[in-house]
């Protein structure tokens, strides 16, 4: 069975042209890949996890006075069953957290990039969630100059269109499965964004859907990163990026009774950017699929309301 490679990230620096190569290769094939050498540290990712699942075990009350009702889940707090994956028939069996961007009240994007919320119970929340958010944007925009070169852009393409990114960091906390339920936990759909970075997932679970027409387990080893491409470069590119459908499974007996943990970071566009097919993933053989223009925050508003966010 064919597997998701696990690619060193330090390779950029040393064997630049062979890196770029199987990253490319790897995308082009599964929209996913395993990335380690990233120097994110177990140490903050830890920490991280350990303030997200005190956050979690609070209670119901005390949670609910971070839901923002009526504005998608973009900051603070999303309760359990809310989130459908797009065409599902049930919510997902889940609750998480969303920490964006900290950016100057006075930016063009203020109006689309809501403050942060920050739990008043959990001091270190803010210190470990923040500092987590900047080591995945990081490691993100590095992913994404390889990408870049890979397709004949280049190397810094990305930089301005993806730093003042409405990105999102979103810790999630799958409960233990309870008696009968009929849905998976997270249900089959892509990502909506550029790409997403996934840190330490606590537990098994995490499938995604191979043009063979199979599932295939995504199991990472040591510090490796799983990075996926969603559906906003796939537009961007064309398809040459394929944004591929993943899922979170609900493992079989005895482990359906324990939580789990996951951590991804949805790296976004700056909110202006517009998602038109480049000029270098359009060919004869690779037509253009999209004759309409849309800028990166509209297919966000669009996406989350098929998704019942908004």
């Amino acid at each position: 069975m064919k597997n998701v490679p696990t690619l060193d990230i330090r390779r950029f620096d040393t064997d630049r042209d062979a890196f770029v190569a199987e990253l490319g290769a790897a995308y082009r094939e599964f929209g996913f890949c395993c990335i380690s050498g990233h120097g994110v540290t177990h140490e903050l990712i830890e920490n991280a996890y350990g303030v997200f699942q005190r956050f979690f075990a609070l209670p119901e009350d005390v949670k609910m006075k971070y839901h923002v009702p009526g504005t998608g889940g973009a900051r603070g707090y999303t309760p359990f069953k809310v989130e459908t994956a797009k065409d599902s028939q049930f919510p997902d069996l889940k609750e998480f957290w969303h920490i964006g961007r900290e950016i100057d009240p006075g930016s063009k994007f203020a109006d689309t990039m809501a403050p942060n919320l920050w739990p008043s119970e959990v001091p270190d929340f803010k210190q470990y969630g923040y500092a987590l958010y900047e080591a995945l944007d990081q490691l993100g925009a590095r992913v994404l100059r390889a990408l870049a070169l890979h397709i004949d852009l280049p190397e810094n393409y990305f930089e301005d269109k993806i730093d003042q990114g409405n990105s999102i960091l979103r810790p999630i906390h799958y409960p233990p499965i309870e008696g009968d339920v009929p849905n998976v936990r997270a249900g089959a759909h892509e990502d909506i964004n550029f790409i997403t970075l996934l840190v330490g997932a606590s537990a098994a679970g995490l499938e995604v859907f191979t043009r063979e027409g199979e599932w295939l387990p995504i199991t990472t080893t040591g510090d490796a990163i799983v990075v996926n491409i969603g559906d906003m470069l796939q537009r961007l590119t064309n398809h040459v990026y394929p944004s591929t459908t993943h899922r979170v499974v609900n493992p079989p007996g005895a482990d359906a009774s324990k939580p789990r943990y996951s951590v991804p970071f949805f790296l976004h566009p700056n909110p202006d950017v517009v998602l038109d097919p480049l000029p270098q993933c359009v060919s004869e053989d690779n037509p253009s699929r999209y004759d309409t223009s849309i800028t990166s925050h509209e297919y966000l508003q669009q996406r989350l309301r098929e998704i019942r966010l908004i």
